[in-house]
């Protein structure tokens, strides 16, 4: 399956359009999105040595990262910011500044 930044934009604000309280003020996404980064954390932790506590899920990155995106979307909605634009100057921003920082591999290889 396929999505891109503009399908998952409309998917999130036709889920969040359903409820009154609509997004949730910046300072309480950016609370979740701290928390959703702690998440994260956690999993990455329990994948590489620190033992669950008893009975503690070692968790999924995949959807921790997921709900990561989930609320970076939502700030973006709610602030009328386009992510697929924003991506894209990052890359570039990276692609440039960036090109010569790491050793590159050669080709073939």
């Amino acid at each position: 399956m396929s999505l891109t930044f503009e399908e998952a934009r409309r998917r999130v604000d036709a889920y969040i359009g359903q409820f009154e309280e609509g997004y949730f003020p910046p300072l309480l996404m950016l609370a979740r999105l701290t928390e959703e980064t702690g998440e994260v954390a956690r999993v990455i932790a329990h994948r590489n040595g620190k033992t669950p506590k008893p009975g503690e899920d070692a968790g999924d990155l995949e959807l921790e990262l997921a709900d990561l995106l989930f609320v970076m979307i939502c700030m973006a909605n709610e602030r009328g910011l386009n992510l697929e634009r924003g991506f894209e100057r990052m890359m570039e921003k990276i692609e440039t500044r960036d090109a010569d920082r790491w050793t590159r591999k050669e080709a073939g290889r």
